[in-house]
C-alpha cells in the first residue's frame, strides 16, 4: 500500500464548491481506500491505496461528481513525492525570512501541477518581471515565494496561465501533509 494526498483544488472558497470534510471521508471510503483522513477544509485527504495515482485520480474525481455534483480537479502526491517537496525547497532561509517581513500573511507556497507546463509557458513566465516574487519549477511542482501577497501577485495569474490543472498549498500545510502521511504510514505498518 502507498500512502498518497489527494489535493483538492478550490473547494470551500468564498462559499462555493461547498464540500463537508465529513461527508468528503465518508464517501471515499466507498473507494476502498484505507485510514481515510482529512486536513482543513481546503480538500487534503491523505489514505492508503494499491491503486496508481491516475486511477485514484479518476476515481476520486468521478465519486465527488457522483456524490457532490461538483466537477473538482484532484491533483495527487505520495508520501514520497511529498517529503520530496518538503526536502528540496528551493529558497534560503535568509530568502524567506526577508519575504516574510514584507509578506501579508504567509509568504511560502507550492502550487502542484498534473504535469509540467510545456517549454514555451515556462519560459513566458521566466521573462516576465515579477516585481518581489520569486518562483522555482521543478518538474510538476512550483515553489512560490511572495514579497507581498498572494492575493494580488502577478505570479499568481501567470502560474494560472501556464495551462495546467493545479492547486496551491502554503508551506505550512504542506510540512503538515507530511506529517500526516507519516503518522498513516505507522499505522499501515502496525
Amino acid at each position: 500500500m502507498t500512502i498518497y494526498a489527494a489535493l483538492l483544488r478550490g473547494i470551500n472558497v468564498g462559499g462555493h464548491n461547498k464540500i463537508k470534510m465529513a461527508d468528503l471521508r465518508e464517501s471515499l471510503k466507498e473507494l476502498n481506500l484505507s485510514n481515510v483522513q482529512t486536513y482543513i477544509q481546503s480538500g487534503n485527504i491523505i489514505f492508503a491505496s494499491a491503486d496508481d495515482e491516475a486511477m485514484l485520480r479518476e476515481r476520486i474525481e468521478q465519486q465527488i461528481d457522483k456524490v457532490f455534483g461538483l466537477s473538482i480537479k484532484v491533483i495527487i502526491r505520495s508520501y514520497d513525492e511529498l517529503k520530496q517537496i518538503a526536502a528540496d525547497c528551493p529558497f534560503t532561509e535568509q530568502q524567506i525570512a526577508e519575504a516574510q517581513a514584507g509578506c501579508e500573511g504567509e509568504c511560502l507556497y507550492v502550487s502542484m501541477l498534473l504535469q509540467q507546463p510545456d517549454a514555451e509557458r515556462i519560459e513566458k513566465l521566466q521573462a516576465m518581471d515579477l516585481q518581489n516574487d520569486q518562483f522555482h519549477i521543478a518538474d510538476n511542482n512550483i515553489y512560490l515565494l511572495y514579497g507581498k501577497s498572494i492575493r494580488n501577485s502577478k505570479l499568481s495569474v501567470q502560474v494560472e496561465k501556464l495551462g495546467v490543472p493545479s492547486t496551491v498549498r502554503n508551506w505550512k500545510t504542506m510540512n503538515k501533509l507530511v506529517a500526516l502521511c507519516e503518522e498513516t504510514a505507522g499505522s499501515e505498518a502496525g
